[in-house]
């Protein structure tokens, strides 16, 4: 069974392309490589391209007989979003209306969709579940809700089935090796301050210490990256069985300070976190941390990387073999 994965190339896309391939599936990797990584997929099955070349994509999905697709393309730093909006939309909404028009033409009625927590703006109420309300606060999750609301008119129209995953913190690296987090710039925080431990940064920056969480600093939910690939298999085996439209929050449920992680992270490493402290960051909400409830009940899925020091030890392991 063939799935059309696009950004496969990329930190998640490559791990759940592995996911993909463990449960019998043959993924067609679509890359345009501005931020993927040819080297985190087998060379047969990319195909390098543009989600904006629809001519192309109509050749794609004659060429192929796709069960679904699987779609992470898409730009996702939201400081440049908000100083080049009309770039997000384009990239992020403009191509994904491309896919899903070429989709439904070659009749292929399955998506499960990379969509994010950032659809849910400011918290009104923790956690967040999936009926919060949607109000984003930047162009990077303003389009991702517009894409969740093209789905959805897509699907009463034309009988689409989709799932999207509303992700919290990605974090860690495939413990087989040979994939993870490698992005430039670099913003996430667990592989920044992996980069002091090797001495590649000369001190991490913590933008708060004043919060009302209990040591003052920002509280997230992070997921490894390989229990979030098996999401995205469960939830196109679950559309494949005749299940119904979903939004789905993908989180561990659990939340971890900036603090937890720098003390984690020199316990794991065995070195010194020099910290450097900054005013808040506008826009940082004190605590994000989602329930993960409904996707554990209706797609049976269970997160098995859960605690904080296997992500980083995981991760750890990865960043040591990519940049030392």
């Amino acid at each position: 069974m063939k799935v059309l994965v696009t950004g496969g190339a990329g930190y998640i896309g490559s791990h759940t392309v592995r996911a993909l391939k463990q449960a019998g599936f043959t993924p067609v990797v679509l890359d345009s490589l501005v931020y993927g990584h040819r080297d985190f997929v087998d060379p047969a099955s990319l195909v390098v391209g543009d989600l904006q070349d629809r001519p192309f994509l109509d050749q794609l999905f004659q060429q192929h007989q796709f069960v679904g697709v699987v779609h992470f393309a898409a730009f996702t730093y939201v400081g440049e979003s908000v100083q080049q909006p009309l770039k997000y939309y384009r990239n992020n909404v403009a191509s994904t209306l491309n896919l899903i028009e070429a989709m439904t033409q070659a009749g292929v009625g399955n998506i499960i969709f990379s969509s994010t927590c950032a659809t849910y703006g400011e918290p009104q109420f923790l956690p967040l579940t999936e009926d919060h309300p949607q109000n984003p606060i930047n162009p990077y999750g303003m389009g991702k809700l517009m894409v969740e609301r093209i789905l959805q008119d897509t699907q009463r129209a034309m009988g689409l089935q989709y799932i999207a995953l509303r992700y919290f913190n990605a974090a860690g690296a495939d413990p087989a090796g040979g994939i993870g987090e490698d992005h430039n710039p670099e913003t996430h925080l667990i592989p920044l301050v992996l980069d002091v431990a090797l001495g590649r940064r000369p001190h991490i920056t913590v933008f708060g210490t004043d919060y009302p969480t209990p040591d003052g600093t920002c509280v997230r939910d992070y997921i490894h990256v390989n229990d979030l690939a098996q999401a995205h298999v469960l939830g196109l085996q679950y559309l494949l069985a005749g299940g119904k439209s979903l939004c789905l929050n993908l989180g561990n449920g659990n939340g971890f300070s900036v603090q937890e992680v720098i003390t984690t992270t020199e316990a794991v490493t065995g070195r010194k976190i020099p910290v450097e402290f900054g005013t808040r960051r506008a826009g940082d909400p004190a605590v994000l941390v989602g329930s993960s409830e409904r996707i554990r009940s209706l797609l049976k899925w269970s997160p098995e990387y859960d605690a904080l020091e296997v992500i980083i030890q995981t991760a750890w392991t990865w960043h040591q073999a990519r940049f030392s």
